[in-house]
């Protein structure tokens, strides 16, 4: 509500949405800026599953390895060749050897592609390694 000027006395009863939808386009505004920021890994087309496991809370946040469609292999953003990935990965697990890695294997690539991340990750000092699946909605 408002004070009227000049000749109306009183409160008037118009909502001014001006200030509401200021701060609606700000958010929205840093909504689409962060939102990018959120995915970790590469973009990939995951396999989809009907049941996925609950992901354990606590702890560390896993090391995402991510393997394209054209078989490149990323920690994070960063590609590697087979044998940077295990240099990397082993510096990685330095300070954490219990640190969990995510697994993130495109859906065109067959199963041998993404075993042979799985037996280069276990050369590194891997201990636990989780695949990324999207889960399917019934």
């Amino acid at each position: 509500m408002g004070m009227g000027v000049g000749g109306h006395k009183g409160l008037k009863a118009e909502i001014n949405v001006t200030p509401m939808v200021d701060v609606v386009l700000v958010l929205l505004i840093i909504f689409m800026v962060i939102t990018p920021m959120l995915q970790r890994g590469k973009d990939v087309q995951l396999p989809k599953a009907m049941k996925v496991d609950d992901e354990k809370k606590g702890g560390a946040d896993p090391i995402v390895v991510s393997v394209t469609t054209d078989k490149r292999i990323y920690i994070e953003s960063d590609s590697y060749d087979d044998e940077g990935f295990q240099v990397e990965l082993q510096k990685k697990l330095i300070s954490n050897p219990s640190q969990r890695i995510l697994l993130k294997g495109d859906q065109s690539l067959v199963f041998e592609d993404v075993r042979r991340v799985m037996n280069l990750a276990r050369k590194s000092g891997a201990k636990s390694i989780a695949l990324g699946v999207e889960e399917v909605k019934k």
